[in-house]
């Protein structure tokens, strides 16, 4: 495996797979690896020729408060992860490399509305257009076939899936499912910062899925119950709090009243000062 940090050299390399015939696939990552990322590096790995996973921490998708500086950073322990689970190339850029004009002075950004100014985006204004931008610049790179992502992150799929069609970029989105712990709480690279009280206390997130699921499948289809159930049973922790509690369309993210066909249930909560986020989709 090898271990790249400029655009130039990347580049290059997926330059001399495609010569020798080989399909490209791109699991982009924030880093700090957990089961999570490896399950989507396995499953591009058994799909393609050349997998790259990239290892950046996007300053332009964090607020002036949230924890950029504090993010876990460890690239010689991803780098064995990643080489574990078939990863061929890590591209790890520096901020310079990716921005070097300085995030600050990026003038040139990709916006998709509306869906990223609901649940995550409602409460965290800008985060989307940074994500956006950086996947974006990372497909224009790397030039995958497929890209990789998790549905923990289920309203940016949604919106680099929009971004994908309305821009005709060539290259298909594939999702793998939710990784979960042995207790049911989703993998996240922020459950590092989670004390042992908080670890226990973050399980009412996959709880709160679970009661949706149940009710739904006792035949609930009043949006409003469901969220009100949750809401119930998160307020019963004394160190959650949640930000947004969400029963919505899967592909508009509108709030639904009535559950008449699909619906993904979202929902953030704090536990302590570490946001977490779950969700699940309801087929009908």
């Amino acid at each position: 495996m090898k271990i790249v940090t400029g655009i130039a050299e990347v580049r290059a390399l997926v330059r001399q797979a495609r010569q020798e015939g080989k399909t490209v696939g791109l699991v982009p990552t924030m880093g700090f690896l957990h089961e999570g990322h490896l399950t989507l590096m396995r499953t591009a790995r058994a799909a393609h020729g050349l997998v790259v996973a990239s290892i950046f921490v996007n300053p332009l998708q964090f607020g002036p408060r949230e924890d950029y500086a504090v993010y876990p950073r460890d690239l010689d322990r991803d780098a064995s992860l990643a080489a574990s689970a078939g990863v061929d190339v890590v591209f790890a850029p520096p901020v310079e490399e990716m921005y070097p004009q300085g995030p600050a002075n990026v003038l040139t950004a990709v916006e998709v509305r509306d869906i990223t100014e609901r649940l995550c985006g409602a409460q965290r204004p800008g985060h989307f257009r940074g994500v956006a931008t950086v996947v974006a610049k990372l497909f224009n790179i790397v030039t995958p076939d497929v890209a990789y992502f998790g549905e923990k992150d289920a309203q940016q799929v949604v919106v680099i899936k929009r971004m994908t069609a309305e821009l005709s970029m060539d290259v298909a989105i594939a999702t793998v499912p939710i990784v979960r712990e042995a207790d049911g709480l989703a993998l996240s690279s922020r459950n590092v910062f989670l004390n042992p009280a908080e670890r226990q206390a973050a399980l009412v997130l996959s709880r709160s899925i679970r009661l949706a699921r149940e009710r739904l499948e006792a035949g609930e289809r009043n949006a409003a119950a469901i969220r009100k159930v949750i809401k119930e049973l998160i307020g019963s922790e004394p160190l959650a709090a949640s930000d947004y509690i969400s029963v919505c369309d899967p592909a508009t993210l509108r709030e639904l009243e009535a559950i008449e066909g699909p619906a993904l249930v979202a929902l953030a909560v704090r536990i302590g000062k570490t946001r977490l986020i779950d969700n699940m989709t309801w087929e009908g």
